[in-house]
């Protein structure tokens, strides 16, 4: 079963918002989905209070810490959504049970600087033992921007794929607090980031091959 981890230290960079849709995807590929939040916040267990009843759906993987890590039965996929300041012991056993790591960043400096000692972190325990696969999310990119141009020099130096540059946009804002992700609503009404997301998605799909 693949486990998608959603991971950054440093936080307000998207990680609900990208779990919360990833898991949309899953669900409307036909997966039996999970979506797991071991943020204190609980942002993504509270969006699936939200969630109709009448879509695709997706469990809730209720988690107090990292201690009760299980991949749950019952289920083909689940996504995990992290804390801020994931590091050491918590971190060592959220990647035991990762088979994808995900990373959102937005494209400033503070996030390049906490991400890239995130990613190298990542990359050295990942020499010791069977190594998820990691990609890149970019989150509220602004095409054309000098913080744009900067992110992607800053990505080249990590040899890391960028799967996604998610356009800053209201529309993520709003289909949260509904309960829903862009899979949930007329394409042609989130076309742009539907395509925004096609590579990711392809991503995604090749963990149930890998």
């Amino acid at each position: 079963m693949p486990v998608i981890l959603v991971a950054n230290p440093k936080g307000g960079v998207g990680k609900s918002t990208l779990a919360s849709n990833i898991a949309g995807f899953l669900a409307h590929r036909g997966h039996a989905v999970m979506l797991g939040d071991i943020d204190r916040q609980q942002s993504s267990a509270r969006w699936l209070g939200q969630r109709p009843a009448t879509l695709p759906a997706i469990r809730g993987w209720a988690l107090e810490s990292t201690e009760q890590l299980r991949t749950p039965k019952g289920v083909s996929h689940a996504v995990l959504d992290t804390p801020a300041g994931l590091h050491g012991k918590k971190l060592a056993q959220a990647l035991k049970v990762a088979d994808r790591v995900v990373v959102p960043l937005q494209p400033s400096l503070f996030d390049i600087q906490a991400t890239y000692d995130f990613v190298r972190g990542l990359q050295d325990a990942a020499q010791d033992r069977r190594a998820p696969a990691i990609g890149l999310v970019a989150m509220r990119v602004r095409e054309g921007t000098l913080s744009q141009q900067q992110l992607h020099q800053f990505i080249e130096q990590l040899g890391l794929p960028l799967l996604a540059e998610l356009r800053d946009t209201q529309n993520y804002v709003q289909l949260a607090a509904r309960g829903l992700t862009l899979w949930d609503i007329a394409p042609g009404r989130v076309a742009r980031d539907l395509e925004q997301w096609q590579q990711l998605c392809a991503w995604l799909e090749r963990a149930d091959t890998a």
